[in-house]
C-alpha cells in the first residue's frame, strides 16, 4: 500500500501475525518433503502481491515457535552452496492443529464477511 498510515500498519501486522502460523503449517502439510525457510519464503512470495503480506524475516520466528510447540520438527543438513540449512516438516500434532485452525479460520472469515457485508439487519 502506498499511503499506509500507522493504524493501517498496526492492523496489517495484527492480521498477519495471526495467520502466519496457519499459512506455514498449511504449506508444510502440502509439501512432499521437508523445506528450508528460504524455500518456504520464496513459495509465499510467488503467491503475493507487492508489497508482500508476509515478509521473509517474519517467517523464521514463527517457524521456531511452531517447532517449540511440537507442531513442526526440523533437521539441519549441510548445503553445497553455503551454510547448513534447517529443514522443517509438519508433525502429526501439527496436522491435527492445522485442521482445527482451518475450522477456526473458516468460522472467523464467515463471521467477518457477514459483518462487513452488513447483512445482519435482516
Amino acid at each position: 500500500m502506498e499511503n499506509e498510515n500507522t493504524a493501517d500498519r498496526k492492523f496489517k501486522k495484527e492480521v498477519i501475525s495471526g495467520t502466519a502460523a496457519l499459512v506455514l503449517l498449511s504449506i508444510l502439510d502440502s509439501a512432499e518433503e521437508s523445506m528450508y525457510g528460504y524455500q518456504v519464503a520464496k513459495l509465499i512470495e510467488e503467491g503475493q502481491q507487492v508489497p508482500p503480506m508476509i515478509k521473509q524475516g517474519a517467517l523464521y520466528p514463527v517457524l521456531r515457535s511452531l517447532e517449540r510447540s511440537a507442531l513442526l520438527k526440523s533437521k539441519v543438513e549441510p548445503s553445497i552452496s553455503g551454510p547448513p540449512r534447517r529443514y522443517y516438516s509438519i508433525t502429526g500434532s501439527g496436522r491435527e492443529t492445522l485442521n482445527r485452525w482451518k475450522d477456526i479460520w473458516d468460522h472467523t472469515k464467515s463471521f467477518v464477511d457477514f459483518i462487513l457485508e452488513g447483512d445482519f439487519d435482516d
